[in-house]
């Protein structure tokens, strides 16, 4: 087994890093193996030194790659280079001097509740399956707060009706349950009697017209789609959407302490 494979089956099966994040993990790393091979001739990652690292920086920074970019590829070599440390493959972990590319603030600008109200009555429902799928997406994300990869994995025995609880499996396979608005009950029911008119074997709450569970393009198009109608935010996302849950639970005096637990964070710096 090569050492980025073993480093992988290391980040999903002891770290319990989700699928998306190991897969962008992969991709870094064979982005700086591929380009040392090609420039230096260097076969070994665990052998490629901060000069040749710097010179892949560069390439990237050329080739137009945003700096918060680079920093989050970085991130992953920093990682993988621990990792090398810890099973005593390397002594020196080649980046633990280097410093971060600097990175313009991002300001988001979250909905108002008056967008976010006419989004909702907005969606035409006409007793389809699509409408009341895509209600509900907005819904949930609004009153829920969750990410986006976290709605695209609920299934149906995620959902707890007795005690109006929801239940998510967030970052790192951590569980937190968050609370079902009577609002979001009624769409769930209304989506649920369509749901079951759809052939699939799938239990995954959240499914496409074919039966298939959604994804990432469908939920983000779904989102900016209706909100484009009523805003003109220049960014229009399923993030924006959580983003605006915080802003408004916080604008209404709710305790930052509770509402960094519904997020799922880990910390209040996030």
């Amino acid at each position: 087994m090569n050492l980025i494979t073993s480093f992988l089956e290391y980040l999903m099966l002891e770290k319990k890093y989700s699928i998306h994040t190991v897969t962008a993990y992969k991709r870094d790393l064979i982005s700086l193996q591929d380009f040392c091979k090609e420039t230096y001739q260097q076969e070994k990652i665990s052998e490629i030194h901060y000069s040749q690292i710097r010179s892949w920086i560069v390439y990237l920074v050329e080739a137009k790659v945003s700096n918060r970019s680079i920093n989050r590829k970085i991130s992953s070599l920093k990682s993988f280079y621990k990792y090398l440390q810890k099973i005593k493959i390397i002594q020196n972990n080649p980046l633990s001097s280097h410093k971060a590319l600097k990175t313009p603030k991002k300001i988001q600008v979250p909905f108002s509740i008056k967008e976010v109200n006419e989004v909702l009555s907005n969606i035409t429902l006409n007793d389809s399956f699509e409408s009341s799928r895509n209600k509900l997406i907005v819904e949930l994300f609004y009153s829920t707060g969750m990410r986006r990869a976290e709605l695209i994995q609920l299934k149906i025995s995620s959902l707890n009706f007795s005690e109006k609880q929801l239940k998510v499996i967030g970052k790192r396979n951590k569980e937190r349950l968050l609370p079902l608005l009577p609002s979001v009950i009624k769409s769930l029911h209304s989506y649920m009697k369509h749901r079951v008119l759809i052939c699939s074997a799938e239990d995954y709450l959240l499914l496409t017209s074919k039966g298939n569970k959604i994804y990432e393009t469908l939920v983000y198009r779904v989102i900016n789609n209706y909100f484009s109608k009523v805003s003109s935010k220049l960014k229009k996302s399923p993030h924006i959407l959580r983003h605006s849950f915080a802003s408004h639970l916080l604008n209404e005096g709710a305790d930052l302490n509770s509402v960094k637990e519904l997020l799922g964070h880990s910390s209040l710096a996030s």
